[in-house]
């Protein structure tokens, strides 16, 4: 069987605007290939605060609103005791794909929720705790699974393997298919024609 790579970070905006559209793809192929929810390292280790990059993240976020819909709330780029760092989240995401693998999906939608609409801190453990809880993992286990050297070690890893590939730009999507990468979508798309460009692909 095939694989559906998707490479995201959840402090992305057009990540998050991507939302339903890859959600669709996702439920399109459910059956016909793997999905691999890959942490691509959008900015980690950041170290400017919200209120010092609102005017640009602003800028992203009316862009991607108008684009895709999606909902978002801007208090948070007021906040000066928040820095722009994307580690954390993706740590988290790394830990429930650990953990409970099966919802690790849904769990990164709560955390780019989490982020937009509900403008949680991503600095904070109990932003994730509170969110694992949906899941049945105690804040217990999940916060001593986040501060683990391993699964750090296992979010670097993310990293450099999008790297690696040459992914640069998140959303990206990426079919492997009989031992070949073909990239479907470097950025925000339609899932109709990610749909489209992977049956093709498929099919041949």
């Amino acid at each position: 069987m095939g694989k559906l790579m998707y490479f995201a970070d959840p402090m992305c905006s057009w990540c998050y605007g991507f939302a339903p559209e890859i959600s669709k793809v996702k439920l399109h192929f459910q059956d016909k290939l793997e999905f691999h929810l890959v942490m691509g390292g959008l900015r980690p280790f950041g170290k400017e605060t919200m209120v010092h990059i609102a005017e640009f993240l602003r800028h992203h976020w009316d862009d991607v609103n108008q684009r895709s819909g999606q909902a978002f709330r801007y208090e948070i780029l007021k906040e000066t005791d928040m820095v722009y760092d994307t580690e954390p989240p993706s740590r988290a995401v790394v830990v429930m794909q650990e953990l409970k693998p099966l919802s690790a999906f849904a769990f990164f939608e709560d955390v780019q929720k989490a982020f937009y609409f509900e403008n949680r801190n991503m600095g904070n453990l109990a932003t994730y705790t509170n969110l694992a809880k949906k899941y049945n993992v105690k804040a217990s286990v999940f916060g001593q699974s986040f501060q683990d050297e391993e699964i750090k070690q296992k979010t670097l890893e993310r990293f450099t393997y999008a790297r690696h590939l040459g992914v640069s730009v998140f959303p990206t999507t990426v079919l492997e298919n009989n031992d070949r990468l073909h990239l479907l979508a470097r950025g925000y798309m339609e899932a109709e024609l990610i749909i489209e460009r992977a049956d093709n692909l498929l099919n041949s």
